[in-house]
């Protein structure tokens, strides 16, 4: 049985453990299908982001054609479509994070980081990344640190936070 999957998995360019938990995602939805942005997240959180070639993989595995995976990974914002960082950094640029103050927090990372939005730097430690909404408008300006979340934040605040993370 072994095998059996080895060889598939070789065709799908994944791991027989990606290969199997996409599997078992398919099964808790009553179109296979709906599973595809499950898919997308479980190899991105293995792999760093979404080449082409996990496109195709995926594609196949759904027996759906490759533009409507693409279509689906480049729609959303937390699918990476090149490599990333090994932190994300995303900052809310919605009116009322501007209100609050986010250009300071923007412009404070930019300087510190050396790096413009949707940039890596160049040791690969961070991506920064605007994003319309974070969901925190209370406790504005707001940032996210990977799956951390800092609120009511100003620009004096930023080189501290960038150094808790390695």
């Amino acid at each position: 049985m072994f095998n059996k999957y080895k060889l598939l998995i070789k065709n799908f360019n994944l791991t027989y453990e990606e290969y199997k938990k996409i599997e078992n995602e398919k099964k808790c939805y009553e179109n296979p299908q709906s599973a595809l942005i499950s898919a997308l997240t479980l190899l991105q959180k293995n792999r760093g982001w979404i080449d082409d070639n996990t496109i195709s993989s995926v594609a196949k595995i759904f027996d759906v054609s490759i533009s409507d995976v693409e279509c689906l990974a480049t729609f959303y914002s937390q699918i990476f479509r090149k490599a990333v960082g090994k932190h994300i950094i995303r900052y809310c640029d919605s009116i009322v994070c501007f209100i609050t103050g986010y250009k300071d927090i923007e412009n404070e990372i930019i300087r510190q980081l050396n790096i413009r939005p949707g940039q890596t730097t160049f040791d690969n430690r961070f991506t920064l990344l605007p994003v319309c909404c974070l969901g925190n408008c209370n406790k504005a300006p707001t940032i996210m640190i990977d799956d951390n979340v800092y609120n009511n934040l100003n620009f004096k605040d930023i080189k501290k936070l960038l150094e808790d993370y390695d």
